[in-house]
C-alpha cells in the first residue's frame, strides 16, 4: 500500500513508525529537515522536504497513486486543506487530524466528505475518550469491550495480595471451574509475553485477561481485585484537554477541576456545568490535600507538563487515591506507567497514531486497539467468506506462536475457545498479537 503523511512531529513519526514495520511504501512530507533528518535515520521511509500544500510537492510524492494520505501536521486548517488537494489530486483515501470538537458533529462531516475528506482524527477527543474509558472499571488499568460488551479485555497489575503469583496459567485454569476466562498477555518489566499453559506469573506482572463481559467481576475477585466504584474525580490542568475530559465526565461522576490560571477557570466555568472548577496551583501537594483530594476515588492529571502529571499521580497514590491517570507528551513515558506506580499513562497523540493504522489493516477487521506500553495489539476479525478457517479446528490452523485468540462472539452468544473449536461465518473473533506475528494473523484472516 501506497501512504503518504504529511506531518513528521510525534504523531506522524509514531504513525510512520508502525507502518514501516508492516513493509509498506511510506513517503513522509515536512518542511523541517531536522525533523526528517531522525525520520530518515530512524525508518525505513521515503522523505520529502517541502510545504505539502504545494502543488509540485504532492505532485513529487505521487499523490496521484496514494492509497492513503494523512494529514497529521500541527495546523488544524493546513491538515484540511491537504486532504482536500490530495483528494482532487487522485488519493483514493484521506484523513486529516483536528482539534475543533465541533468538526464531528453529523452535518460538519458530512460536509467535510463531500469535499474529498474521508475522516478526522482528533487526538484531543480521542484522549478525553480514553480517560472516560479508563474510569468505567476503576480495578483495572485497561478494559476494552467488543460487540457491545459481549467479550471484555481487561488488564490488571498482580500485587502482593494476588493469589495468582507462582502459579502456572494451566494451574489457575484447573483451580477455576465457575467461569471461562483465558491471560492472553503479560507486561513483564519491559518485555510483553504471550502467555502458554506452562507460563508462571510472578509478583508485579501486569496480566491481560480475555472473558465473557458478565464475568469480569467474578474473574477480578478470583485475582484477588478490590471492586470500587468510582464516584469523585478530581482533574488537574488548564488545557482544552482537561476541559474536554470534565465535559465528558461532568454528568457520570462528580468533577472538581483544578486550574492554575484564573482566566481560564472563569472560561471553563462558563463552559461546564457540573464540575467544580477550582483556581489553585496543582503541582503544590498541600493545595490537593485542601481541595480534597484524599476524599477522590480517581485523579486525572492533564496539564502540559508530563513530569508534573506523573509527579501528582504518584502523590495522588500515596495518598489513597484509587485510581490514578496520567497524560505525558514524551512517548517513551509510555512504557513506564507499570513500573513507577501510575495506574495508566496515556498520550494523545500515540493514540490518535493507532487509531488512523487500523486503515492499512488487511482483513475485515472491526476493531484495533494498541495497549500503552505493551508490544501487541487486539484486532478484531470477522470470518466472512469459506476459506480453511471454516475447515479446522483452532488447534489445526497454524497460528503464528506470538499470538493468541482471546475470544470469539457468534451472534448473542460469546466463546472463550478452546482448541477443538471451529470457526463459523460472521463470527467475530479477538486475536492478541505481537508485532512479528500480525502480518501472518492478517494472512489467515483476509
Amino acid at each position: 500500500m501506497k501512504i503518504i503523511i504529511a506531518g513528521a512531529g510525534a504523531v506522524g513519526f509514531h504513525l510512520a513508525e508502525l507502518l514501516a514495520k508492516e513493509n509498506q511504501d511510506i513517503t513522509l512530507i515536512d518542511s523541517n529537515s531536522r525533523v526528517l533528518e531522525h525520520a530518515a535515520t530512524h525508518l525505513d521511509v521515503m522523505t520529502l522536504r517541502g510545504d505539502a500544500t504545494s502543488t509540485s510537492i504532492l505532485k513529487e510524492a505521487q499523490v496521484n497513486t496514494a492509497n492513503l494520505f494523512i494529514a497529521v501536521t500541527t495546523s488544524e486548517s493546513t491538515n484540511l486543506l491537504l486532504a482536500i488537494l490530495a483528494k482532487q489530486a487522485g488519493a483514493q483515501k484521506t484523513i486529516a487530524r483536528v482539534n475543533n470538537p465541533e468538526y464531528f458533529e453529523t452535518t460538519q462531516l458530512q460536509s467535510f466528505q463531500s469535499l474529498g475528506i474521508d475522516s478526522l482524527i482528533s487526538p484531543q477527543l480521542l484522549a478525553a475518550q480514553e480517560v472516560e474509558r479508563l474510569l468505567k472499571q476503576g480495578s483495572c488499568t485497561d478494559v476494552f469491550n467488543f460487540e457491545n460488551g459481549k467479550i471484555s479485555v481487561v488488564g490488571f497489575t498482580l500485587d502482593n495480595t494476588c493469589p495468582l503469583i507462582n502459579k502456572t496459567i494451566y494451574e489457575i485454569d484447573q483451580a477455576n471451574s465457575d467461569f471461562n476466562f483465558r491471560g492472553v498477555s503479560i507486561l513483564r518489566g519491559y518485555e510483553t509475553i504471550i502467555p502458554n499453559g506452562r507460563t508462571v506469573l510472578e509478583k508485579g506482572d501486569h496480566l491481560y485477561i480475555a472473558a465473557e463481559h458478565k464475568n469480569i467481576d467474578k474473574a477480578l475477585n478470583f485475582a484477588g481485585k478490590q471492586l470500587k466504584p468510582i464516584k469523585r474525580v478530581m482533574i488537574i490542568g488548564g488545557t482544552s484537554l482537561a476541559l474536554q475530559a470534565a465535559r465528558i465526565l461532568e454528568n457520570q461522576y462528580k468533577v472538581s477541576l483544578i486550574v492554575s490560571d484564573k482566566e481560564v477557570g472563569k472560561r471553563f466555568v462558563e463552559k461546564l456545568h457540573n464540575t467544580l472548577v477550582i483556581h489553585a496551583d496543582a503541582s503544590n501537594i498541600d493545595v490537593l490535600k485542601e481541595e480534597g483530594i484524599k476524599r477522590m476515588d480517581a485523579f486525572v492529571a492533564l496539564t502540559p507538563n508530563s513530569e508534573t502529571n506523573i509527579i501528582t499521580s504518584l502523590m495522588a497514590e500515596e495518598l489513597g487515591v484509587y485510581k490514578t491517570i496520567a497524560l505525558v507528551e514524551d512517548v517513551n513515558y509510555t512504557h513506564i506507567s507499570k513500573n513507577i506506580g501510575v495506574d495508566t499513562i496515556i498520550n494523545k497523540k500515540l493514540i490518535a497514531a493507532n487509531k488512523i493504522f487500523r486503515f492499512i489493516r488487511k482483513g475485515k477487521i472491526k476493531e484495533l486497539i494498541s495497549l500503552n506500553g505493551v508490544n501487541a495489539e487486539i484486532i478484531e476479525f470477522e470470518i466472512h467468506k469459506k476459506n480453511r478457517l471454516l475447515k479446522h479446528p483452532i488447534k489445526d490452523l497454524h497460528l503464528p506462536q506470538k499470538s493468541i485468540i482471546a475470544g470469539v462472539v457468534r451472534g448473542e452468544e460469546s466463546h472463550i475457545p478452546d482448541g477443538d473449536f471451529m470457526f463459523k461465518i460472521n463470527d467475530k473473533v479477538i486475536v492478541f498479537a505481537q508485532p512479528e506475528a500480525i502480518s501472518q494473523v492478517e494472512e489467515l484472516f483476509k
